[in-house]
């Protein structure tokens, strides 16, 4: 059992909406802290798991990822798209 499954769910979208707005790069902090407010209470678990490492991520490769400067890894790519079309929408 990982830490993320014992974690109350509250507790873990908390935590992820903190670790969304305390990126390393501006840009990607206002990108994700949107899209945390907007849809991390609509996640699934599994989602929110992919959300989840998705943040492990370095800085520099998600912002490529969602200018669409690069291709993200396969895994990501449905998340990265559902963040997109977010920031499309805001």
């Amino acid at each position: 059992m990982t830490e993320a499954t014992r974690e109350p769910h509250e507790t873990r979208l908390k935590r992820l909406r903190m670790r969304s707005m305390r990126r390393g790069i501006k840009e990607m902090d206002l990108i994700l802290a949107a899209y945390a407010d907007a849809r991390l209470h609509q996640l699934g678990h599994e989602a929110l798991d992919r959300y989840d490492a998705l943040l492990e991520e370095n800085d520099q490769d998600l912002y490529r990822w969602v200018s669409g400067q690069e291709t993200p890894p396969e895994h990501f790519e449905p998340m990265i798209e559902d963040i997109v079309q977010h920031g499309t929408r805001a």
